[in-house]
């Protein structure tokens, strides 16, 4: 990848998704116009940097970034700011390394939540709320609907801010890349 194209992402890119996940911490959202921001600045420095192929790029990894959040979010498991934000991302990524920051950011959330449960003592909580989950998953009626969903555990869980942990996962897999690890 060209220097430049790196350094660009690295500019824009990191701060953009640090504001987001801050909002996403202290507000429990990503506001609209950020998502939109994020992404059209990703469409704008692919088509910049590789042309049609950039663009092309961008759309794939803003598919992935939507494809591999939207299930959770129709089965009310997160919020829509957090599936915006992994599309937003997916538009600088392209749809290889949207994937695996995905991934990474997947570990880092389970860490953060077994963290969050430990730390507030609600191991029982946490199994009696992945019970319910569990038998969500076994019917159809119920699988899309609210019952189980983030927001009705109330206060027997702390809601995960999403955009913390998506964060994480792309800026190790970003500078990962930089330094070899991948």
């Amino acid at each position: 990848m060209p220097e430049a194209f790196w350094w660009t992402t690295t500019l824009v890119l990191t701060p953009l998704i640090l504001w987001a996940s801050w909002i996403d911490y202290s507000q429990r959202r990503v506001p609209n116009w950020l998502n939109a921001l994020i992404a059209a600045c990703g469409f704008m420095v692919q088509t910049f940097f590789f042309g049609v192929s950039g663009a092309q790029s961008a759309a794939l990894g803003m598919a992935v970034g939507l494809g591999v959040l939207i299930v959770p979010w129709l089965m009310h498991g997160m919020g829509a700011g957090d599936v915006k934000l992994m599309a937003a991302i997916g538009t600088w990524l392209g749809p290889w390394w949207t994937l695996m920051g995905f991934c990474v950011g997947a570990v880092v959330g389970g860490i953060i939540a077994v963290v969050m449960i430990v730390r507030a003592g609600k191991m029982w909580m946490a199994c009696a709320n992945l019970a319910t989950i569990a038998c969500k998953l076994q019917s159809r009626q119920r699988i899309f609907s609210e019952f189980g969903s983030a927001r009705s555990f109330g206060s027997t869980s702390a809601l995960l801010p999403y955009g913390v942990p998506l964060t994480i996962g792309t800026l190790i897999v970003w500078f990962g890349q930089d330094c070899g690890l991948w």
